[in-house]
């Protein structure tokens, strides 16, 4: 198949997704042509059968703001019409899908261009909820050929949320579970815990949806029973007031801060639980690269969360913003080998049994069948 992507290119779960998908399909075969603004931050070596084709956007004294969901859709066109593509599979709602639907409007009378769109999360629970969005949004999804969420609970969000009927195939995110895992004496943990303290950590982009100062609290509990630091991979709007808290809680010296990094196999395989308190989550894609590198996770009860982490198997689940039970969960995997090493491998089980790029990379060539052949 000839097939077109378009994702947000820069740091987040959906880029990261779409970007891995695009090289594993590629592996498997198919032609892939990334459309968008920057190239993909995930592609970072060569592939004989992936191509991409930047969307430029002109800045006119009369337009005040950039028109690039008009320069997307035209560019969409641009590449489907001389590279043949069967199908755009666009990933966020907004602007992608809507430029998606343009661009097979202009083509209508050339090419019978399919559409898909993946839904991640904040695209559907934040932001197309806006009142100025919801109908775009809506359109949009309607108007797909085909749609994904990355859970059963993004599924039904959308379904309430939109009052729509569209048929939407649940396709969770997934992981190399050869790039993501265990990895023994892991000389990067020395050096965060140089006395044989326990590791904690949590990753993401320090958006307030994501609750990191939690996960500080749950250290300043922990570390009354059991010697301990925190590792706080990633960067964003609520870093400051992250670090202003260990100040006041005087708890600098057990607080690390690494901000956005790429060994993210080596750091996780540092750390002995991992955090995600977040009050919104629709699927939890760093919690399930944790679980590939046998870490258990401790978590908050929301969004696609339960789908992913397996109460009492493979992690913790607990109520948002419950930090003493989270606290509390912690401090019973880290006191308690025998269980805590049964999680681990159970968290790594999963991961491979469930969520690994060979279980659910052919769901997605699956999905593009039935639209190719309806």
């Amino acid at each position: 198949m000839k097939i077109g992507i378009t994702c947000y290119p820069t740091y987040g779960g959906s880029g990261v997704v779409a970007t891995e998908l695009g090289k594993e399909l590629a592996l498997r075969g198919h032609e892939i042509h990334f459309i968008s603004y920057a190239l993909p931050f995930r592609l970072t070596k060569f592939f004989e059968n992936i191509m991409f084709h930047e969307v430029e956007i002109s800045n006119y004294p009369l337009f005040e703001f950039p028109l690039y969901s008009l320069a997307l859709a035209s560019k969409m066109v641009e590449v489907a019409k001389y590279e043949k593509l069967d199908l755009l599979h666009v990933h966020y709602a907004i602007p992608h899908a809507s430029s998606a639907y343009l661009a097979k409007q202009m083509l209508k009378d050339k090419l019978d261009l399919k559409i898909t769109t993946t839904l991640h999360g904040t695209d559907i629970t934040l932001v197309g909820l806006e009142p100025s969005f919801l109908p775009l949004v809506k359109f949009s999804i309607e108007e797909s050929d085909g749609v994904t969420a990355v859970s059963r609970f993004l599924k039904e969000k959308t379904l309430t949320n939109y009052s729509i009927e569209k048929q939407i195939d649940v396709i969770p995110n997934f992981i190399d579970t050869e790039a993501y895992k265990p990895i023994k004496d892991c000389v990067f943990r020395k050096s965060l815990a140089p006395h044989g303290e326990k590791v904690l950590i949590h990753t993401s982009n320090f958006r307030t949806v994501k609750r990191v100062s939690d996960t500080i609290r749950i250290l300043e509990q922990v570390i009354k029973e059991v010697p301990a630091k925190l590792i706080l991979v990633g960067d964003g709007p609520d870093r400051s007031e992250c670090e202003r808290l260990c100040r006041e809680l005087h708890l600098c010296e057990h607080v690390k801060f690494l901000g956005k990094q790429e060994g993210l196999v080596e750091i996780l395989n540092s750390a002995d639980v991992f955090l995600i308190p977040s009050q919104s989550e629709s699927f939890g894609l760093s919690a399930l690269e944790a679980m590939a590198c046998g870490i258990p996770v401790v978590s908050s009860s929301v969004g696609g969360l339960p789908e992913l982490i397996k109460h009492n198997e493979t992690g913790f689940i607990a109520e948002i913003g419950d930090i003493e039970r989270m606290a509390k969960y912690v401090i019973d995997l880290l006191t308690n080998e025998k269980k805590y090493d049964l999680f681990s491998k159970n968290a790594r089980k999963r991961a491979v049994n469930v969520f690994d790029t060979s279980k659910v990379v052919p769901l997605y060539e699956e999905h593009y069948k039935k639209l190719l052949n309806s």
